[in-house]
Protein backbone atom coordinates (compact mmCIF):
# COMPACT_ATOMS: atom_id res chain seq x y z
CA UNK A 1 0.00 0.00 0.00
CA UNK A 2 0.80 3.45 -0.75
CA UNK A 3 0.00 6.70 1.09
CA UNK A 4 -0.46 9.53 -1.02
CA UNK A 5 -0.14 12.77 0.94
CA UNK A 6 -2.34 14.80 -1.46
CA UNK A 7 -5.57 15.93 -1.28
CA UNK A 8 -5.73 16.18 -4.97
CA UNK A 9 -8.27 14.60 -6.79
CA UNK A 10 -6.42 14.03 -10.10
CA UNK A 11 -3.44 12.81 -8.24
CA UNK A 12 -5.84 10.26 -6.64
CA UNK A 13 -7.84 9.30 -9.88
CA UNK A 14 -4.13 9.12 -11.82
CA UNK A 15 -2.90 6.23 -8.98
CA UNK A 16 -6.35 4.44 -9.28
CA UNK A 17 -6.39 4.66 -12.93
CA UNK A 18 -2.87 2.63 -12.50
CA UNK A 19 -4.19 0.20 -10.43
CA UNK A 20 -1.81 1.23 -7.65
CA UNK A 21 -3.24 0.34 -4.08
CA UNK A 22 -3.57 3.54 -1.96
CA UNK A 23 -4.55 5.69 0.77
CA UNK A 24 -4.73 9.39 1.04
CA UNK A 25 -3.36 11.02 3.79
CA UNK A 26 -3.03 14.69 3.23
CA UNK A 27 0.10 16.55 4.44
CA UNK A 28 0.31 20.14 5.39
CA UNK A 29 3.49 22.06 4.92
CA UNK A 30 4.22 25.89 4.58
CA UNK A 31 4.37 25.98 0.77
CA UNK A 32 6.16 29.39 0.07
CA UNK A 33 8.99 30.00 -1.92
CA UNK A 34 12.24 30.84 -0.39
CA UNK A 35 14.37 33.78 -1.22
CA UNK A 36 15.94 33.34 -4.83
CA UNK A 37 14.98 29.56 -5.04
CA UNK A 38 14.44 28.22 -8.19
CA UNK A 39 10.88 27.11 -9.24
CA UNK A 40 12.30 23.43 -9.81
CA UNK A 41 14.25 23.38 -6.58
CA UNK A 42 10.99 24.50 -5.18
CA UNK A 43 8.83 21.93 -6.48
CA UNK A 44 11.23 19.40 -5.55
CA UNK A 45 11.96 20.75 -2.02
CA UNK A 46 7.52 21.17 -1.90
CA UNK A 47 7.45 17.53 -2.71
CA UNK A 48 9.65 15.97 -0.21
CA UNK A 49 8.52 17.86 2.26
CA UNK A 50 5.45 16.80 1.90
CA UNK A 51 6.47 12.90 1.62
CA UNK A 52 8.24 13.68 4.85
CA UNK A 53 5.36 15.34 6.74
CA UNK A 54 3.23 11.99 5.56
CA UNK A 55 5.99 9.72 6.58
CA UNK A 56 5.84 11.59 10.13
CA UNK A 57 1.98 10.55 10.15
CA UNK A 58 2.44 6.88 8.81
CA UNK A 59 5.91 5.75 9.55
CA UNK A 60 5.50 2.11 8.21
CA UNK A 61 4.68 2.99 5.20
CA UNK A 62 5.57 3.90 1.51
CA UNK A 63 4.45 7.80 1.21
CA UNK A 64 4.27 9.52 -2.06
CA UNK A 65 3.88 13.74 -2.91
CA UNK A 66 4.02 15.53 -5.48
CA UNK A 67 4.11 18.85 -6.00
CA UNK A 68 3.43 21.61 -9.06
CA UNK A 69 4.16 24.71 -10.04
CA UNK A 70 3.43 27.42 -13.05
CA UNK A 71 6.53 29.17 -14.25
CA UNK A 72 6.43 32.18 -16.69
CA UNK A 73 9.18 34.52 -17.07
CA UNK A 74 11.17 33.43 -13.95
CA UNK A 75 7.97 34.12 -11.83
CA UNK A 76 6.10 31.50 -9.88
CA UNK A 77 2.01 31.36 -10.80
CA UNK A 78 0.52 29.24 -7.54
CA UNK A 79 -2.81 29.36 -6.68
CA UNK A 80 -4.57 32.48 -7.41
CA UNK A 81 -6.10 33.98 -4.01
CA UNK A 82 -9.53 34.86 -5.49
CA UNK A 83 -11.13 35.54 -8.93
CA UNK A 84 -8.89 38.56 -9.76
CA UNK A 85 -5.65 37.05 -8.99
CA UNK A 86 -6.78 34.15 -11.27
CA UNK A 87 -7.97 36.99 -14.37
CA UNK A 88 -4.68 38.60 -13.78
CA UNK A 89 -2.54 35.53 -14.38
CA UNK A 90 -4.97 33.92 -17.31
CA UNK A 91 -4.36 37.16 -18.88
CA UNK A 92 -0.64 36.80 -18.85
CA UNK A 93 -1.08 33.35 -19.66
CA UNK A 94 -2.87 34.78 -23.20
CA UNK A 95 -0.74 33.66 -26.01
CA UNK A 96 2.41 32.28 -24.48
CA UNK A 97 4.09 29.70 -23.27
CA UNK A 98 4.98 28.78 -19.69
CA UNK A 99 6.34 25.82 -17.98
CA UNK A 100 5.12 23.06 -15.26
CA UNK A 101 7.68 21.87 -13.28
CA UNK A 102 6.18 18.61 -11.72
CA UNK A 103 8.32 16.93 -8.54
CA UNK A 104 7.70 13.42 -7.13
CA UNK A 105 8.75 12.50 -4.02
CA UNK A 106 8.86 8.87 -2.53
CA UNK A 107 9.52 8.58 1.53
CA UNK A 108 10.33 5.21 2.77
CA UNK A 109 10.04 3.11 5.84
CA UNK A 110 13.94 3.68 6.42
CA UNK A 111 14.06 7.45 6.50
CA UNK A 112 14.82 7.57 2.24
CA UNK A 113 13.56 10.32 0.60
CA UNK A 114 13.59 9.70 -3.45
CA UNK A 115 13.08 12.53 -5.60
CA UNK A 116 12.46 12.82 -9.32
CA UNK A 117 11.36 16.69 -11.41
CA UNK A 118 9.75 16.73 -14.72
CA UNK A 119 9.29 20.20 -16.57
CA UNK A 120 6.65 20.44 -19.50
CA UNK A 121 5.98 23.10 -21.68
CA UNK A 122 2.22 24.29 -22.36
CA UNK A 123 1.16 27.12 -24.80
CA UNK A 124 -1.76 29.01 -24.21
CA UNK A 125 -4.21 29.89 -26.86
CA UNK A 126 -5.07 33.40 -27.07
CA UNK A 127 -7.71 34.32 -24.52
CA UNK A 128 -10.49 37.00 -25.00
CA UNK A 129 -10.75 39.18 -21.84
CA UNK A 130 -14.59 37.41 -22.33
CA UNK A 131 -13.10 33.69 -22.43
CA UNK A 132 -11.33 34.58 -19.44
CA UNK A 133 -14.21 36.30 -17.27
CA UNK A 134 -15.94 33.12 -18.53
CA UNK A 135 -13.23 30.29 -17.21
CA UNK A 136 -12.81 32.37 -14.14
CA UNK A 137 -16.45 32.07 -13.37
CA UNK A 138 -16.80 28.26 -13.61
CA UNK A 139 -14.59 28.36 -10.20
CA UNK A 140 -12.30 25.95 -12.01
CA UNK A 141 -8.94 27.64 -11.72
CA UNK A 142 -9.39 29.26 -8.40
CA UNK A 143 -7.62 25.88 -6.40
CA UNK A 144 -4.72 25.63 -9.27
CA UNK A 145 -1.50 26.69 -10.00
CA UNK A 146 -1.58 29.19 -12.63
CA UNK A 147 -5.44 29.28 -12.32
CA UNK A 148 -5.96 26.55 -14.87
CA UNK A 149 -6.74 22.97 -14.86
CA UNK A 150 -6.04 20.85 -18.49
CA UNK A 151 -8.18 18.19 -17.53
CA UNK A 152 -11.64 20.22 -17.11
CA UNK A 153 -12.90 23.52 -18.96
CA UNK A 154 -9.46 24.70 -19.35
CA UNK A 155 -7.96 22.28 -21.71
CA UNK A 156 -9.87 24.61 -23.92
CA UNK A 157 -7.20 27.24 -23.29
CA UNK A 158 -4.57 24.87 -24.46
CA UNK A 159 -2.59 25.34 -27.44
CA UNK A 160 -0.58 22.36 -27.33
CA UNK A 161 1.48 20.54 -24.75
CA UNK A 162 5.14 19.35 -24.98
CA UNK A 163 6.17 16.83 -22.51
CA UNK A 164 4.35 14.88 -20.37
CA UNK A 165 0.70 15.82 -20.08
CA UNK A 166 0.35 13.77 -16.52
CA UNK A 167 3.08 15.69 -15.16
CA UNK A 168 0.37 19.18 -16.21
CA UNK A 169 -2.15 17.04 -14.44
CA UNK A 170 -0.28 16.89 -11.43
CA UNK A 171 1.70 13.56 -11.47
CA UNK A 172 3.89 11.89 -13.95
CA UNK A 173 2.88 8.27 -13.91
CA UNK A 174 6.13 7.83 -15.70
CA UNK A 175 8.08 8.85 -12.57
CA UNK A 176 6.01 7.25 -10.02
CA UNK A 177 6.85 4.17 -11.93
CA UNK A 178 10.65 5.14 -11.46
CA UNK A 179 10.17 6.07 -8.15
CA UNK A 180 8.77 2.46 -7.16
CA UNK A 181 11.03 0.88 -8.75
CA UNK A 182 14.45 2.68 -7.07
CA UNK A 183 12.58 2.13 -3.93
CA UNK A 184 12.20 -2.04 -4.75
CA UNK A 185 8.68 -2.02 -5.76
CA UNK A 186 8.44 -1.60 -9.30
CA UNK A 187 4.77 -1.40 -10.73
CA UNK A 188 2.80 -4.37 -11.64
CA UNK A 189 0.90 -4.10 -14.28
CA UNK A 190 -2.71 -5.90 -13.46
CA UNK A 191 -5.48 -7.63 -15.62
Amino acid sequence: MIVLASSSPRRKFLLEMLGIEHEVVPADVDERREPGELPQTMAVRLAADKARAGRKQRPDDYVLAADTVVVLDGDVLGKPVDAADATRMLGRLSGRDHQVVTAVALAGPGGDVLERCDVTRVWFRTLTPEVIEAYVATGEPLDKAGSYGVQGYGGVLIERVHGDFFGVLGLPIRLVGDLLEAAGRPYRFRR
